[in-house]
């Protein structure tokens, strides 16, 4: 899964206070694992996960691992 985020805004990690970069992060939901691009910190890999997917596709996601 690739999430591609259309606006530019740069973000920073709150605690180190650095520029988050797009990185590979596993995820795990109930009994799937998955490798997601995401934007994380370099310093203490603290990942940010935007509204849109987390309610978007994140839910669909979760709805569907759900149902089986």
């Amino acid at each position: 899964m690739k999430h591609e985020s259309t606006d530019q805004t740069k973000w920073y990690c709150d605690k180190c206070q650095r520029e988050l970069e797009l990185a590979k992060v596993k995820v795990k939901y109930m009994e799937g694992n998955f490798e997601v691009d995401l934007m994380k910190c370099p310093s203490c890999n603290q990942v940010f996960i935007d509204e849109t997917l987390a309610l978007g596709k994140m839910k669909e996601v979760e709805e569907g691992l759900e149902d089986k």
